[in-house]
Parts: C-alpha cells; sequence; structure tokens
C-alpha cells in the first residue's frame, strides 16, 4: 500500500475559521448570558444601532435567519425593554423595531465582553499582526456581503 498523504481539513480556511467561530460564539454566549442575552440578540440590537429602525422582515434578512426567529428574538428584547416594536402606518402588517436606551445599554455591555474577549484571544498577537487579522477579516467579510 502507498504512504498517500491524507487531506488534512484543519489546515483550510473554512475549517479553521469555522472551529474558530464556533470556539469564541461559546465564549461570547458565557460573556452576555449575565445579561439575559444570546449572541443573536447582541446581532440585532448591534443591526438596529448601526441602520437605525427595520422592519422584522429586513432584519431577517440582514441577519440571515428566518423570520420566525427575528420574532423570537425581538420578543425577548421587548421584554427586555431593549427595543420597541411598531406598527408601520403605512402597511399595518409590517412591525418595526427600534433601539431604546436600554438596548444601547445593553450593547454597549455587549462590547465591553467582546473586547475582553479579543483581547484574550489576540493577547500572543503582536499590534501589527492583530491589525493585519482585522483587515483580513473584514476583507473576508466584504466579499462575501457580510457587515463589516
Amino acid at each position: 500500500m502507498k504512504n498517500v498523504k491524507a487531506e488534512n481539513l484543519p489546515e483550510t480556511v473554512t475549517f479553521r475559521l469555522g472551529l474558530l467561530g464556533a470556539f469564541l460564539t461559546d465564549r461570547f454566549s458565557v460573556g452576555v448570558a449575565d445579561l439575559g442575552l444570546k449572541p443573536k440578540h447582541a446581532g440585532m440590537l448591534n443591526v438596529l444601532a448601526a441602520n437605525g429602525p427595520a422592519s422584522q422582515m429586513e432584519m431577517a434578512q440582514i441577519l440571515r435567519v428566518a423570520p420566525s426567529l427575528v420574532v423570537a428574538l425581538a420578543d425577548h428584547l421587548e421584554s427586555l425593554g431593549a427595543i420597541d416594536r411598531l406598527r408601520d402606518p403605512e402597511d399595518r402588517r409590517r412591525q418595526i423595531l427600534s433601539l431604546t436606551a436600554q438596548g444601547r445599554t445593553l450593547l454597549r455591555k455587549c462590547l465591553e465582553a467582546a473586547r475582553a474577549i479579543d483581547a484574550e484571544t489576540t493577547a500572543d498577537l503582536t499590534a501589527a499582526e492583530r491589525a493585519a487579522l482585522h483587515r483580513i477579516l473584514g476583507a473576508l467579510a466584504d466579499r462575501l456581503g457580510l457587515p463589516n
């Protein structure tokens, strides 16, 4: 039998980013759990802070999730006082989501949790390596049409 080098899945960008993403998502989940949030809640708060009010359907498209998940996320955020949900006066079937002051406070705490994880995760990198990492991740997000 020939000694054939097996493909090494962990050498692929896809596998490595997926593994790192899962690990960091787990860490972020722990970091925001005390706030009563999950990462997707933080994502919704961030979208509203960056883009302003949005319909639930627009939010589903931006977050790339099912509309039913947006309803569940919005229900929870509304119960925390983090968002307001109002009927669109031009189309009563549409719900418009907007960020409240409490939502901005929660988002700031999410950012603090993310920055603490960033600092720990990249502690062994030089400033130049951290800058390169941000630049590369930004370029990949841009290429894939993801928020950057």
